[in-house]
């Protein structure tokens, strides 16, 4: 098992890549992530890698080609109770069979076969794989009628089962690959910046946190460490109070914002939680043209005095710190992805070396 230690700056990704080519996409993972290897979200080789439908196969009331959630047809009920057997024989045992049933095929990621050829061939302490969260995926996906799935608490239920076996199917794959290997699987989160606000005013915090608790727990259960991604501000005590071992941000642009939850980091930093600084822009196009590693630096040590003025202590921020890109690289040119990749690996080296 990876020891929690060997994160200590350690550089990890985001998902997704702009590459159309998949040996290029993967080159740039083996040159960048030997360590903590990934699998990236290619959409420019299929749409269905977009990280809203990449986890839909097998779930009941989800049909391609249809934009909305069905739970109206013949054999909805059937598929349904179905379903949850499966889902408590596979969380009882994650080696049952059953769980190859909800695989995430090539058809919806093409990278996944290349990145276990990589832990098989270089044995990494950790790998990393994802899901898209639950409140991200559950107020992006509709009804027949247009009303938000997680006002639906069947359809909540079955989107959170749904990604915590998809969850387990990549454990699962990663442990056969290498068992010595700690799988760390992201849950991408963007929408959890917009909990509180007006759009989603009767939805609590603690129905999120729950939310948030039910995948993580079973993750841990299985061997696996949980993180949160979340590329704006949100409030970070949402997270951190799910028990998940790794929170990632933005912190290009706003590191400040988690300061405002300085007691609840200062207690989770104690406990053995860490912080993936997403330092190296990929939201900001003309920021990641213009930057280096010096500024990079500079916004690095510019995120932990935010914490440090609120009185946490500069070396247990530094020793739970990781390196990341701020979000994925989809959206880039493949130039521009590359250089990110390559500023996030540089300057994770490079902190190492002074700390």
């Amino acid at each position: 098992m990876g020891e929690l230690s060997e994160l200590k700056l350690n550089c990890l990704a985001i998902g997704s890549l702009p590459h159309k080519n998949l040996d290029e996409a993967m080159a740039v993972v083996e040159k960048y992530f030997k360590t903590i290897p990934f699998w990236p979200q290619l959409t420019k080789i299929s749409k269905n890698e977009d990280m809203i439908i990449q986890f839909l196969e097998k779930m009941p009331s989800f049909f391609l080609g249809k934009d909305y959630l069905d739970t109206e047809y013949d054999e909805f009920f059937e598929d349904l109770e179905q379903f949850f057997m499966d889902y408590e024989e596979i969380v009882s045992d994650i080696n049952s069979d059953i769980l190859d049933k909800y695989a995430v095929s090539a058809e919806f990621s093409s990278s996944f076969p290349k990145f276990i050829e990589l832990i098989k061939e270089y044995k990494p302490h950790f790998a990393k794989g994802q899901i898209v969260g639950p409140f991200t995926l559950a107020t992006t996906l509709v009804d027949k009628d247009g009303k938000c799935a997680i006002y639906d608490e069947t359809l909540k239920e079955i989107i959170i089962k749904t990604l915590t076996i998809k969850a387990l199917w990549q454990i699962k794959q990663i442990k056969n690959a290498n068992p010595a290997a700690t799988p760390i699987i992201f849950i991408d989160e963007p929408s959890i910046s917009q909990l509180g606000t007006s759009a989603f005013v009767t939805i609590s915090q603690n129905e999120v946190i729950e939310m948030f608790k039910e995948i993580t727990d079973i993750l841990h259960a299985n061997g696996a460490l949980s993180a949160i991604h979340c590329c704006g501000k949100c409030d970070w005590s949402v997270p951190i109070s799910s028990g998940v071992d790794i929170i990632n941000l933005d912190a290009y642009s706003f590191a400040q914002n988690l300061s405002l939850f300085n007691k609840t980091v200062n207690d989770f930093l104690n406990n053995g939680g860490k912080i993936a600084w997403g330092v190296v822009p990929t939201l900001d196009k003309e920021a990641l043209e213009h930057t280096d590693l010096a500024e990079l630096e500079n916004k690095f040590k510019q995120a932990i005095s935010y914490l440090t003025k609120k009185g946490i202590d500069e070396k247990l921020i530094i020793e739970n710190s990781i390196i990341s890109p701020s979000c994925g690289a989809g959206s880039l040119s493949e130039t521009l992805a590359e250089k990110a990749m390559k500023l996030t690996k540089n300057l994770s080296d490079m902190l190492k070396e002074k700390y």
